[in-house]
């Protein structure tokens, strides 16, 4: 008996297709398509072998020896790890996910927080908080909450790694039976290595990546749970190569054993793997059939025997643990764009203040004699000095926790995603699940819904309904919206004892057909439904339970049984059948497995009567292409595919082909050398097939449904009024896909459908003014009205074949930069009818069909490959940067849900590929609605609060110390204490944000749900722009001018700089002399921060009445000192007052009010200020005033540091000084003794600055 010559079990896929649950960015280059070839030719060789391939210069780089330890260890299977120190290329068998131990976890991880541009922000600063120069803000006001926010991510990543810790502990030292010593014995998986030869038993999960050798189960079969690497819990079954199944049962065959496989080198393909192996001089090809992966657990098998070909990191399972393709929303990106703004802000306004503080300086500062630093500055370097200085001030207008605050927001919205009772499917025990945290609010921006329709939409629960065999059609009539119109009385299978009691069937002609046994072709088409499938067969307290790859195979597997040909038992190149009455063993020669590129499946069997027959199913479309011009019943079928394409019921061809001897072993040749090509291998098995499936004769139609999912119609219909449009995008035939769109009301009887041959005409007319329009390369410039510019809604039907002139991509960049460059030419174009000549028309058709697209209510694409789905998808993104979602339930929609913003995965009848690959999960397309008017919509709506809230307080805070800088010379001192710098953003005002991210509501759920129109905002971005950044922003200043100048104001009667109330001045004003009398008061710092405001405002109405009142006065009664009262004013407001020392005793005697007075003197002379030296002396005020005079109180200063109103020298006096009864300095004039002044008391110099001896009141 031959061994079983067949095809790679996942055909020819692009590197599009991959299916996978995770994408790895680094294997781009493995997916690439390659070119097909010749496949090559073996020498003659015994049949059932191959003799040895040269993998030299093959796809094939992974070389592996069984039993032999010391092979993979060879110089040549080195790799340089670090300077000369070595390594195998060979992984071990011990795993490792964690990223920290006990040495390098602080050092690590603090390397990785601090590669977050916010987070090496707030470090700079921290740094230069430490320079004394610049700094006013104690280095704790930026560790403090930089500690935090590092502490909350150490901690949450210190638990995920301790996690991953625990998890590779307890897998590492799992155990199992490896062969050593020429016997098993049990080690760990940690000391497992490639080569070794392992035993499995039932319940064991596999350890490595193993190339079955044998198995307990009679037809080389073993049966695997897959649930740990894709999700599913079917099961599914691996085959043993027929030759080591048959040799290799016994311990010393398994020692003796020593093959060479050589193989692709590790990856991440899930679905692919391609090998040779070469024992006893011959080739044998090996593929995924072949391989346990990783993960995967044995069942209902009780030992089996595999080699080890990837061990530990190598693993598929371990190479899909990489990295996936970060997919950012829309406020994602503004909102690091409004970050980026607001430090450039901050440079801006520190530059400002900067230079204002160089100006101050040169003009003011420089000359204030109780300033001096003993440092000789000039203004520019003070001025730099002030630049950083207000970098760290005003720094917390960068939002150190604003991302931990979106962290936490967006963690809490998807909780309640996955807590949502009624987004969770009883039937399945199915609920909602998030499987991201960072998509929350593009949920509530969708603008295109890009939905595959089988398992989808419809139920993809298969059952067999009609069928077409000869040219004569079976089944229970429809309407055309697939609805049945007369159920009747079902067919009664009792006659058959394999009858599946949940199988229906209206037809009873076909039954009597078949019992009839008079007519062949009927025979025939139940016959091939039994054998042409790659079910497998359980036997289960004697009944028999079909596991299909797809529910299409089961149902039509299950339908032959119902009617007379029951599949019973398969085994690696058999298959028995019982046809009607006698069971029939079939011996299989080669199987031809399908794939979304063929679109059909074929199998070739030997029959008992020797006789070779191939037999063929699949798409319409490929199987008319291959049938031989005798084919009978062409036209019938076809006419029959369409009317069961009407009722929307899913439709395959049947056919079938004699092969002769000769013919057979011609190709059986060809296909061996192809199913062992090193390189190609599925280029090189793709041709062969071509080269048999052909001149084919029709045996008839099947006709399956699939009903429609319950609330899909009003889903639809409930999305459509939110302004979202859907596509549908199917591989269905196109009658089928339009009336789905019919049944789900995604089409409507008012709609007008434009098909391709529509849309090539306008295309065609919209390419002609085009070149009218823009000749060059550069110009991109469309004409602008529209393609339906008539009333009415439009929708959009094309097929595969019409998109593969649509899905045009340029292949190398290299091109792309020579187009580039020859865009000021003129480009040549068609005389005749307007076709695309060149790239850029080409691109510009791609732009015309989104357009067009675009302005119709519903598409509907049938016939379309994975790889054009994604490529639709993309296109949607990239000409009209609109926010995409895909949803699907199967591995044909896994490059959809990856290309578009949001991927949703149903997880249905078809595997976990989809869910695996998801963004967002569940079990039925209704929840869909939930998920973005309610979901979406509320969490768009509550980042965007969230966001305009952040940065209006951190304004509203910051800028205080903007207005500050005014009155303190831009000297960049803070205008809040030290610790409520710290806490601000960390504490005090982050949960009020934080709530309002979490948990605000504008209307509830079911309102939400009720009026669509509510979801329209978040598809234009109303709630969160620059628009309203900068209304955010100038709120924000508005409220830090309330907050700065009201307290400003009002501060001016409270508190000094040393903590005590400031004094208040009598002043007297007698002619030309003004007496201000110093009186002051103890005071507390200031208690309750209402009542403090209450207090300051009052302060501030009595500041301005103040000023006023002297405007007034000095107005009406001495007009030549009202320019020195406003001159005193003005610089009160900039310079800061000095700490001058009072004089014991007044020097005048006819004076005698108490002591520590100032002696008044003429106002054109000078002023004086006094100041008290002890809190604990308690003074007079005395009025002195006689008839005529005026008194009222002026305020020496404010509370706030250096703030406030300063009586300050007139301009003609050079200094502010005292009249004392001692010179301060020793030596007056060139050291002669202290000398008197004229005003009374003696000299007195201006301070201990170089140079300055002079009395700076009278020169002397």
């Amino acid at each position: 008996m031959s061994q079983r010559q067949r095809a790679d079990s996942t055909g020819s896929l692009g590197p599009d297709d991959e299916v996978m649950p995770y994408s790895d960015d680094e294997t781009d280059d493995e997916l690439d398509a390659s070119s097909e070839g010749e496949p090559e030719e073996p020498p003659e060789h015994e049949p059932g072998a191959q003799p040895p391939v040269d993998t030299r210069s093959s796809d094939l780089g992974w070389s592996v020896k069984s039993n032999d330890r010391a092979y993979h260890q060879l110089p040549e299977f080195q790799r340089k790890v670090f300077l000369c120190i070595k390594k195998s290329k060979y992984s071990g068998n011990g795993i490792k996910t964690y990223k920290y131990n006990a040495i390098t976890f602080i050092p690590l991880n603090l390397f990785e927080q601090f590669k977050r541009a916010a987070n090496l922000y707030f470090l700079a600063l921290l740094i230069l908080q430490i320079i004394p120069e610049i700094t006013t803000l104690p280095w704790y006001t930026t560790l403090v909450p930089l500690v935090l926010v590092l502490s909350i991510t150490a901690i949450k990543d210190l638990a995920d790694d301790l996690a991953r810790h625990r998890m590779d502990k307890e897998i590492n030292n799992r155990k199992t039976e490896v062969l050593l010593d020429g016997g098993f014995q049990e080690t760990k998986w940690m000391d497992m290595q490639v080569g070794d030869v392992v035993r499995l038993k039932k319940n064991d999960f596999v350890p490595a990546d193993i190339l079955m050798l044998s198995s307990s189960n009679p037809n080389s079969l073993c049966y695997v749970e897959t649930a740990e690497l894709d999700g599913e819990t079917n099961l599914k079954f691996k085959l043993a190569l027929k030759i080591t199944d048959e040799k290799l049962q016994q311990e010393h065959q398994l020692a003796q054993f020593d093959a060479m496989i050589d193989c692709e080198e590790p990856n991440n393909r899930l679905d692919k793997f391609t090998g040779t192996m070469q024992w006893s001089r011959h080739s044998y090809p090996v593929d995924l059939d072949n391989i346990l992966l990783r993960g995967c657990k044995i069942r209902n098998t009780d030992v089996c025997h595999g080699l080890v070909i990837f061990a530990g990191a190598d693993t598929k399972i371990m190479r899909n643990g990489g990295k996936t393709r970060f997919k950012r929303t829309k406020i994602d990106i503004l909102m690091n764009y409004m970050v980026y703004s607001i430090f450039a802000l901050l440079i801006l306004v520190a530059l400002g203040l900067a230079i204002g503080h160089g100006f101050w300086y040169e003009q003011i500062g420089s000359l204030a004699w109780y300033l001096y630093d003993g440092a000789d500055q000039s203004s520019v370097y003070r001025g730099f000095l002030s630049f950083w200085g207000y970098i760290i001030v005003l720094n917390t207008m960068v939002p150190i926790s604003l991302y931990v605050s979106v962290e936490v927001i967006r963690l809490g919205q998807s909780k309640f995603i996955n807590w949502d009772l009624q987004m969770y499917y009883a039937e399945k025990d199915t609920p909602a699940k998030a499987r991201t945290t960072t998509l929350n609010e593009q949920l509530g921006q969708i603008e295109y819904i890009f939905s595959d329709k089988t398992g989808t939409l419809t139920q993809n629960i298969m059952a067999f309904k009609k069928c077409n065999i000869g040219g004569k059609t079976y089944g229970n009539p429809m309407t055309a919206k697939g609805v049945a119109l007369d159920r009747g009385r079902p067919v009664d299978f009792g006659w058959n004892q394999y009858a599946d009691p949940k199988f229906e069937f209206m037809d009873h002609s076909l039954v009597a057909c078949i019992r009839s046994k008079q007519d062949q072709e009927t025979l025939e088409f139940f016959k091939l439904l039994s054998l042409c499938h790659t079910v497998m067969v359980e036997h289960k307290e004697g009944e028999l339970v079909y596991q299909a790859a797809s529910p299409d195979e089961g149902a039509l597997v299950t339908a032959a049984r119902n009617f007379g040909f029951v599949f019973l038992h398969r085994t690696q190149d058999t298959i028995t059948i019982k046809e009607m009455d006698h069971e029939a063993t079939y011996q299989m020669l080669a199987l031809l497995d399908f794939n979304s590129d063929r679109k059909r499946m074929s199998i070739i069997l030997k029959f008992p009567d020797g006789r070779i027959r191939l037999y063929c199913k699949g798409a319409d479309t490929v199987i008319y292409e291959r049938l031989s011009p005798h084919s009978l019943h062409q036209e019938t079928t076809q006419t029959s595919l369409d009317i069961f394409a009407n009722e929307t019921l899913r439709t395959l061809c049947l056919c079938y082909k004699d092969i002769s001897q000769a013919e057979w072993d011609e190709w059986s040749r060809k296909h061996t050398a192809a199913s062992i090509a090193t390189r190609d291998r599925d280029a090189a098995l793709d041709q062969v097939y071509e080269q048999i499936e052909n001149d084919l004769l029709m045996i008839g139609a099947s006709a399956i449904e699939d009903k429609l999912q319950d609330g899909v119609p009003e889903t639809i219909a409930n999305l459509a009024k939110a302004d979202i449009k859907i596509w549908v995008l199917t591989g269905d035939k196109k009658e089928t896909a339009e009336n789905i769109g019919f049944s789900c009301q995604l089409l409507t009887d008012n709609m007008k459908i434009h098909y391709g041959e529509d849309v090539n005409e306008k295309l065609r007319v919209r390419q002609a003014l085009r070149r009218n329009v823009a000749p060059t390369f550069g110009n991109k410039k469309k004409p602008a009205e529209l393609f339906f510019p008539e009333a009415g809604k439009n929708a959009l039907v094309i097929t595969g074949g019409w998109l593969n002139e649509i899905l045009y991509e340029k292949k190398k960049k290299r091109r792309r930069l020579r187009l580039r460059r020859l865009g000021r030419r003129t480009l040549p174009t068609s005389p005749t009818d307007g076709q695309p000549i060149n790239d850029f028309e080409k691109e510009m058709r791609q732009v015309d069909f989104v357009d067009m697209a675009c302005e119709c209510e519903a598409v509907i694409c049938c016939r379309v490959t994975p790889k054009q789905k994604a490529n639709v998808v993309s296109l949607v993104k990239k000409y009209k940067k609109a926010v995409t979602l895909s949803i699907g339930d199967g591995a044909n929609d896994v490059n959809m849900i990856k290309t578009a913003d949001i991927g949703v995965g149903i997880s249905g009848q078809e595997g976990m590929q989809a869910v695996m690959s998801s963004d967002y999960a569940f079990a039925q397309f209704r929840y869909l609605e939930r998920l973005l008017l309610v979901h979406g919509r509320w969490s768009y709506i509550r980042m965007c609060k969230f966001l305009r809230y952040f940065f209006f307080k951190n304004f509203a805070f910051t800028l205080v110390h903007f207005w500050f800088s005014f009155f303190n010379g831009f000297s960049a001192q803070v205008a809040y204490e030290d610790w409520f710098i710290t806490l601000y953003n960390v504490c005090y005002s982050s949960l009020p944000v934080l709530l309002v991210g979490l948990m605000d509501q504008d209307v509830n759920d079911k309102l939400s749900l009720k009026f669509p129109k509510l979801y329209l905002p978040g598809q234009r971005g109303a709630l969160f722009n620059f628009k309203k950044f900068f209304i955010s922003l100038f709120h924000g200043i508005f409220v830090s001018l309330i907050i700065f100048f009201i307290p400003y104001g009002a501060f001016l009667q409270t508190m000094g700089q040393d903590g005590e109330a400031p004094v208040r001045l009598p002043v007297l004003r007698r002619g030309d002399r003004l007496l201000p009398h110093h009186h002051r008061q103890p005071a507390d710092l200031p208690g309750n921060l209402l009542l403090d405001l209450c207090e300051l405002f009052c302060g501030a109405v009595q500041h301005g009445h103040l000023f006023r009142h002297h405007v007034r006065h000095s107005q009406r009664r001495h007009p030549r000192h009202l320019p020195h009262l406003l001159h005193l004013y003005w610089h009160g407001l900039q310079r800061p007052a000095a700490a001058l020392p009072v004089v014991d005793h007044h020097p005048d005697g006819g004076h005698q009010p108490a002591a520590r007075h100032l002696h008044p003197v003429p106002l054109q002379d000078h002023l004086a200020l006094c100041r008290r030296q002890g809190p604990e002396e308690q003074e007079e005020v005395r009025d002195g005033g006689r008839g005529g005079e005026e008194a009222t109180h002026v305020p020496e200063r404010g509370a706030l540091p250096s703030l406030g109103l300063r009586l300050l020298p007139l301009p003609r006096i050079r200094r502010p000084h005292l009249v004392g009864s001692q010179h301060p300095a020793p030596a007056h004039r060139g050291g002669r003794g202290p000398e008197k002044h004229p005003g009374g008391g003696e000299h007195l110099t201006g301070g201990p600055a170089p140079g300055w001896g002079a009395c700076t009141c009278c020169g002397g």
